[in-house]
């Protein structure tokens, strides 16, 4: 699929600022997360099951495929109907795969994919491959006009329990409007929203306060 790029109203910012943001913010992160790691580990190893480290393809910057990681959180040998789909009552689910989530503590792997330019702490979530559209649309266009990330507009406006046609207005109403001011109002909204513990499960109702 061919992406055209798009002309940004902070353009330095769009092609050089929000990277070098990324790594003034990524790298403290990591290092500071050191100790943790040994116990993040034990925690999935014992209380999930191995592999600790799942990998997942997905659908990034310009239409590009990579590796994303995450902390696995669902155990395997319980039959469900709709596998993509974490409710609040998933067998799948131990103990310590839902505090993991609810904390979102699974998706701290994908620092390491920011640290590699593969996505940015703010963006619109990737995809799945088969969850792209069979024909090119705008929104899935644009939302791969920037890095996806390990945050987004989307991600503070209700999160999991957001249909896809509501992600795909929040992500491309982020990407039109993206800015520095915008990506530190998601990255404080973040922090928010992981102590309300808002939209953890596919199944919860959300609440939209100012979704554009």
């Amino acid at each position: 699929m061919q992406i055209e790029r798009l002309s940004f109203r902070d353009f330095w910012y769009t092609r050089w600022g929000k990277r070098v943001l990324d790594l003034l913010l990524t790298v403290p992160i990591l290092l500071a997360l050191l100790p943790f790691w040994p116990i993040l580990w034990l925690l999935v190893r014992w209380g999930v099951g191995k592999p600790v480290l799942i990998r997942q393809e997905r659908v990034g910057y310009r239409g590009k495929r990579f590796t994303l990681y995450k902390l696995r959180t669902l155990r395997d040998g319980v039959q469900v109907e709709e596998r993509n789909k974490v409710r609040a009552d998933d067998p799948r689910l131990t103990s310590a795969g839902r505090w993991l989530r609810a904390w979102s503590l699974d998706e701290l792997p994908q620092l390491w994919n920011v640290l590699r330019g593969e996505m940015s702490l703010v963006g619109p979530r990737p995809l799945l491959p088969e969850d792209l559209p069979e024909e090119s649309t705008w929104p899935h266009m644009l939302r791969h006009q920037v890095r996806p990330g390990l945050t987004g507009w989307a991600q503070v406006n209700g999160r999991n329990a957001l249909n896809p046609e509501r992600r795909d207005v929040l992500d491309s109403w982020y990407v039109q409007r993206l800015s520095p001011s915008l990506d530190l109002r998601i990255l404080l909204r973040t922090l928010l929203e992981l102590v309300r513990k808002n939209g953890v499960w596919h199944d919860e109702t959300p609440s939209l306060r100012d979704s554009g």
